[in-house]
C-alpha cells in the first residue's frame, strides 16, 4: 500500500490525461492539515487540559488555544477565555497523520459509508468532521468518559473544486458512491 507522500508524487502521471496538465507544477499538492476541537462548552480547566493531552498525542505534536475573540454574555464567555485548541500539521507530520486518518482511522468509524462531495470547498480544501476522537488508536480505552469532536480541514493548492476531488481520489480519500435516483411516481 503506497503512502500518502508517494501518492502524492505519482499524481501527475495519474491526472495529466484526466485534468490536461503539461507541466509537474500545475500537480495540486498537499500544503497543511489543521486539526482542531472545541472546547468552549467545557468550563473545567482540567477537561480542557485533557483534550489538550488527546489532540497532541493524536497528531504528534503540541496544540495551541484559541480564545474567544469577543466577550458574549449569553454564552457566559468573555474575549480571551479558551474556546478550542488546533494542531497545524506539515511535511512528514501531515503525511503520517493523513496515512492514519485514511487506513486506520476511517474504516475504525462506526456505519462510516464514506466522505462526502460536499466537504470539498470552492478553493479546494476538504474539511472533515468526527464525532469521537476515539476512532485513533492513540485514544485509550479509559479515555471514554470525555469523547469530543474534532475537526479536520486538509489544505490543498487545487484551483477549484473538480481539481481537488480528482486528487483526492487518487491519494485515497474514500468518497461516498453517487448513485442515481430512481424516477419518483
Amino acid at each position: 500500500m503506497k503512502s500518502i507522500k508517494e501518492k502524492q508524487k505519482d499524481a501527475f502521471q495519474h491526472l495529466k490525461e484526466k485534468m490536461g496538465y503539461s507541466n509537474v507544477m500545475q500537480t495540486p499538492r498537499l500544503v497543511k492539515a489543521v486539526v482542531s476541537a472545541g472546547v468552549g462548552s467545557f468550563k473545567d480547566k482540567k477537561k480542557i487540559e485533557i483534550v489538550e493531552d488527546r489532540l497532541s498525542k493524536i497528531t504528534g505534536q503540541k496544540t495551541a488555544r484559541r480564545g474567544a475573540k469577543k466577550s458574549i454574555a449569553s454564552y457566559k464567555t468573555r474575549q480571551g477565555d479558551t474556546v478550542g485548541v488546533q494542531v497545524t500539521l506539515r511535511g512528514a507530520r501531515m503525511h503520517g497523520f493523513l496515512d492514519k486518518l485514511l487506513h486506520v482511522a476511517l474504516p475504525r468509524t462506526r456505519d462510516f459509508r464514506g466522505l462526502s462531495t460536499g466537504a470539498i470547498d470552492e478553493i479546494g480544501n476538504i474539511t472533515l468532521g468526527i464525532r469521537e476522537h476515539t476512532i485513533f488508536p492513540e485514544s485509550s480505552d479509559e479515555d471514554l468518559r470525555d469523547v469530543f469532536g474534532i475537526g479536520i480541514t486538509v489544505v490543498t493548492t487545487a484551483k477549484g473544486k473538480d481539481e481537488a476531488k480528482a486528487f483526492f481520489e487518487h491519494l485515497g480519500f474514500p468518497f461516498k458512491r453517487e448513485t442515481k435516483e430512481a424516477p419518483k411516481h
